[in-house]
């Protein structure tokens, strides 16, 4: 019976849009209840009211009225006002935007005007960082071909894909992109790339017959899925689900609902915005206050005085909010940005830089980060001699045969012979690049698995192309996923030969004289070692013809061995699981790969002691059978997780978080999108990458490395070292302007003349120091080298604050000392000035300029003292940073500027010094490194003792 466009809106229908489908299947299960997967061909096509001939045209538009387009939607994307009002909606920046709108309509335009384009500057680099907005969703649609050839009125029709609806029968080839959920329904050598879905390493053979109903999607064999690519064979496929109701655009919804993290740093920065703001306008207002008292006390008129302590609040603003800072966040991120590129580490979203440094736990993908994605023949067993394993692992000419503990010079005789079956039963062929033994690597064309046994057979000492040549193929019955095994027949000096390869439960039943359960024990043990292994026979050509057919290979092979391979661990990420296990980071290993390849490669990265241990992984149904308490515990405490679907990484990327982890997440597929926007840190591979993991994540890896991570991981906590040094040598300076403002507010005389306020450091002068001195000399910090310990120090906790108590005591120790010094001059400079008969303008100008330039000079001196906040500076190497001097001299110069250069004193209102002044200036300075040097001795003095440190590690 032929449903049609009416039965698809009943609520019991397969096929209605409104059901929500069997649990993970991403799309709706038959009446029955059976899921596509596990149904029957003929039981499939008569729920899908279809037949193998297809539907009729008039059927089918019906139905896509009913069902909808076969389209994933794309994502609503932020607009540019919205972005640039994100810059703009910040404490900090509405204070200062006030402040420069007071200014001006109080006549103080030049003040106005310099605050506004610092609001404005800020704006634009945040507004240039977000500007890339995320391309995840729209990278999904684009997984879905064009146009698609199915059967219509019983006839082939190329057809859009976006019109394809259930119950349509699709025709598939080797190079075509699936558009849909569909069952298969005949296929012939049928293989599908499915990385991007489920993270197997190789492509998965296809089958007819039926899989379990709780089959995870890797080993739903009789499916293939929207999105994946067929490499191999022919197919025809009934659809069975359609655009968001696919596993594709189940994670397309996945993606769609995953948050989107604030990172520690910028989550702590809005904290401290938030606190200055509010500690400056409650300042602001008692200064509004004293300050009227004090000018009405003066006699002055109530609007004057009003005026007078408005001019008073804005230069508190001015001088105690920190303007520089969203530079030299931004900047000195970038910089960080620039040295994780050479560091093979691509940073698209600059707070990952950050947020890197205080990462807990890496759930790392296998294939091709822990490992090499390079399947390597490990180890051989052979009738006659046992087991012999290969060393080496990759496609370089490095293999070496290993038998008894003993290195043998070449591979023996009948290994040799055992390759050389293989790699002529095998369609892969090699390609070599770079120079010969030195930095040269093997390419493989063709199946992974094949080209492993290909190069094996060249380790070996057999040239695979001089051996095809010598050993021509007559014949071949390729392989099926129906009967597991292919066989070649070839011409060989002393007769034609028929050579098998295939899974060792189909080869061995074929072999004469071979004890099955032995070897196959011998199988189980490499299968234990994670091993996917293949067994080889062979036998003389003894038929009247050169055509083969199965029948000629049902029996009387002779067993030529068992090939185990594998996927093998990176070296260095063997290394970096190590750093990383170093540095209070843990590693866990997230794969679609089967459960005993995982655990294998899990123990060989030290992930697990025992592999056979029953905790030692656990598999994607285990986790899909827990609730959110126990998935809570088994994120925690297990290391390997295997079979997984995305929702699962989803599940256990939240579990971390909500055990109070700052989650980095490495994927490569459209399955793993949903978990890397989750995570704290989403890094996608650049090599083997699909463009919707690379759009969703926050770092890319050039070389897809695992070992890039934990470098970009260290370099993420020397960038937040060098910005907690940035903020000390920052926030000292606005809390001693401020000390300055406020001290000049509350006890400072009225100008006899003018009746004005004796400010020791005007609004423009004030933002003189924060913005050219500050930055300049603060973003030296940026170029700091790493601390000794740094990968030896556990992560830092996200919750702990950013100002720590050594930051906090730095800051108010440090402005007071600014303040005073500064001050003090002033006063000392001012009354000497009138003393000597100076104009009292002029004196007030130059006792200015003395305390702006010892407030400057007192900058450069602590920046010595904050390359290392725990350390000396001898400690660390004073010219281990020669960016440093460069930024002091560029100060130096831009002061000496602004001291004696006419057209400075016409905007600043400052007057040339002389060399007596400026020695008063840096004698005053200087008293900032005695202080902070002793500090730094009390704290070490105070770790030795075991009492909690107050540096920069975590409390």
């Amino acid at each position: 019976m032929t449903k049609t466009a009416s039965d698809l809106t009943r609520p019991d229908s397969s096929l209605s849009p409104s059901f929500s489908g069997a649990a993970g299947t991403g799309g709706p299960p038959p009446a029955g209840g059976t899921p596509w997967h596990a149904s029957h061909v003929a039981d499939v096509l008569a729920e899908l009211g279809t037949t193998r001939e297809g539907l009729g045209t008039a059927e089918a538009r019906s139905r896509l009225a009913t069902v909808g387009p076969n389209v994933l939607p794309r994502a609503r994307q932020d607009g540019p006002l919205q972005l640039l009002w994100r810059q703009i909606h910040s404490p900090l920046i509405w204070v200062l935007i006030a402040s420069a709108a007071l200014a001006i309509a109080l006549g103080k335009v030049t003040d106005g005007v310099v605050v506004l384009a610092v609001v404005v500057l800020n704006t634009i680099i945040g507004f240039i960082q977000e500007y890339r907005a995320s391309r995840a969703l729209a990278a999904l649609v684009d997984m879905v071909p064009e146009q698609v050839t199915v059967m219509r009125d019983g006839e082939r029709q190329s057809v859009p894909a976006a019109e394809l609806v259930p119950g349509d029968v699709v025709l598939l080839a080797s190079g075509d992109r699936v558009p849909a959920d569909m069952r298969l329904v005949a296929l012939k050598g049928l293989s599908v790339e499915e990385a991007a879905l489920t993270g197997e390493s190789v492509p998965a053979g296809k089958q007819l017959d039926p899989v379990a109903a709780d089959a995870p999607l890797g080993d739903r064999r009789s499916m293939v899925f929207g999105g994946t690519l067929v490499t191999g064979g022919t197919a025809t496929a009934a659809v069975t689900t359609t655009g968001v109701r696919t596993e594709l655009g189940r994670i397309s919804a996945m993606l769609r609902e995953a948050a989107t993290l604030e990172t520690p740093l910028t989550r702590a920065l809005g904290v401290i915005g938030r606190y200055i703001t509010v500690g400056i306008l409650l300042v602001a207002a008692a200064m509004l206050v004293v300050g009227t008292l004090r000018a009405t006390a003066q006699a002055l008129p109530r609007g004057d005085a009003l005026r007078e302590a408005l001019m008073f609040a804005i230069a508190l603003a001015v001088g105690a909010i920190p303007e520089g800072l969203p530079a030299i966040v931004t900047i000195a991120l970038a910089i960080g940005v620039q040295r994780m590129v050479a560091r093979r580490a691509i940073i698209r979203k600059l707070p990952a830089v950050e947020t890197l440094g205080s990462t807990t736990v890496i759930c790392s993908d296998k294939t091709g980060t822990l490992t090499r994605n390079e399947m390597t023949v490990q180890a051989l067993w052979l009738p006659g001699s046992g087991h012999l394993e290969v060393t080496g692992v990759g496609y370089r000419p490095d293999g070496r045969f290993v038998r008894g503990g003993d290195v043998l010079p070449e591979a023996p005789a009948d290994a040799r012979r055992l390759l050389l079956h293989a790699a002529l039963c095998s369609d892969a062929t090699l390609r070599w690049e770079g120079e010969a033994h030195h930095d040269g690597a093997y390419h493989v064309a063709g199946d992974p698995t094949e080209g492993a046994l290909v190069v094996a057979a060249e380790k070996a000492g057999t040239s695979v192309e001089a051996a095809r040549r010598a050993h021509p193929r007559l014949d071949v019955v390729p392989f099926e996923s129906e009967h597991q095994y292919m066989a070649t027949l070839h011409a060989m000096p002393d007769g034609a030969r028929v050579v098998v390869k295939g899974a060792p439960e189909v080869v061995l039943p074929r072999c004469a004289g071979v004890d099955g359960g032995a070897v196959l024990g011998e199988v189980e043990r490499l299968a234990l070692r994670g091993m996917r292994v293949l067994a080889v026979a062979s036998r003389p050509w003894d038929g009247p013809s050169v055509s083969l057919e199965p029948a000629d290979v049902a029996g009387g092979l002779q067993l030529d061995g068992l090939v185990g391979m594998i996927d093998p661990p990176r070296a260095e990420a063997v290394e970096a699981v190590r750093a990383c296990r170093e540095a209070g980071i843990t590693v866990k290993m997230i794969t679609g790969d089967h459960e005993a390849t995982a655990r294998a490669i899990g123990r060989e990265l030290g992930l697990v002691a025992d592999a056979a241990a029953p905790e030692a992984a656990l598999s994607g149904a285990q986790l899909g059978r827990m609730d959110d308490a126990a998935l809570r515990e088994a994120a925690e405490r297990t290391h390997v997780f295997a079979r997984v679907a995305p929702e699962h990484k989803l599940r256990l990327v939240r579990a971390l978080q909500e055990r109070g982890h700052v989650v980095a997440m490495t994927g490569d597929g459209v399955n793993d999108a949903p978990a890397l926007k989750q995570a704290n840190i989403g890094v996608a591979m650049g090599i083997t990458g699909t463009s919707v993991s690379k759009e969703t994540a926050d770092v890319v890896l050039a070389d897809d490395n695992f070992a890039s991570i934990a470098a970009a991981v260290e370099e993420g906590r020397r960038v937040y070292d060098n910005l907690i040094k940035s903020l000390a040598f920052v926030l000292p300076t606005n809390l001693g302007l401020a000390l300055i403002l406020l001290c000049a507010v509350v006890a400072f005389p009225f100008d006899a003349t003018t009746g004005q306020l004796l400010l020791p450091v005007l609004p423009t002068q004030l933002l003189w120091i924060n913005l050219v001195a500050t930055v300049s000399l603060a973003l030296p910090l940026a170029f700091e080298a790493r601390e000794p310990d740094i990968m030896r120090r556990p992560p830092r906790d996200p919750r702990a604050p950013v100002l720590n108590r050594l930051v906090v005591m730095r800051t108010v120790v440090v402005g007071a000392l600014m303040a005073a010094g500064a001050i003090g001059l002033f006063v000392w400079e001012y009354r000497s000035s009138l003393t000597a008969g100076r104009a009292a303008d002029v004196a007030l100008a130059k006792a200015q300029t003395m305390a702006v330039t010892t407030v400057i000079l007192f900058q450069v001196f602590y920046l010595l003292t904050c390359r290392s906040l725990r350390d000396s500076l001898r400690a660390i190497g004073l010219f281990s940073n020669p960016t440093v001097f460069a930024g002091i001299a560029l100060v130096l110069g831009l002061q000496g500027l602004f001291v004696y250069l006419p057209a400075m004193h016409a905007v600043f209102d400052t007057m040339p010094l002389g060399v007596r002044d400026v020695a008063l200036s840096t004698a005053a300075a200087a008293v900032v490194l005695p202080v902070v040097t002793l500090m730094k001795w009390l704290d070490a003095r105070a770790v030795r003792r075991g009492a909690r440190t107050v540096g920069v590690r975590p409390l």
